[in-house]
């Protein structure tokens, strides 16, 4: 069974910062590639940030120059550090993880910022 598992979501003001970790566990070895998505209320899903095994990465517009996407030390594990944090960052983030055949998701973590 492939379990995602986030954490660092909450309440923020405008300008400020938040870290979301996810860390991904099962049969699969190794997840290739990472990423992070969110959904707005009322929006389509769309893809903040992913990473490689080789570390590439892979912004949205919208969030580059303010978002880090990076692997942990520990296998399978990923982190969004998101800072200078705007409302229209307010959703519910998912931590997606790709594994030989299926794309894994994470249960979601809520990040609102207040302006």
């Amino acid at each position: 069974q492939v379990q995602l598992v986030e954490s660092g979501g909450g309440l923020v003001q405008a300008g400020g910062s938040l870290r979301l970790s996810c860390a991904a566990s099962g049969s699969i070895r190794s997840f290739n590639p990472m990423g992070w998505y969110r959904q707005a209320p009322g929006k389509q899903r769309e893809l903040v940030a992913a990473i490689t095994s080789g570390g590439t990465t892979d912004y949205a517009d919208s969030v580059k120059g303010r978002f880090t996407i990076s692997r942990g030390n520990a296998r399978n594990t990923v982190y969004l550090q998101m800072n200078s944090l705007k409302p229209e960052d307010t959703g519910v983030y998912y931590c997606n993880a790709k594994g030989y055949y299926n794309m894994y998701w994470g249960q979601g973590t809520q990040v609102t910022v207040s302006a």
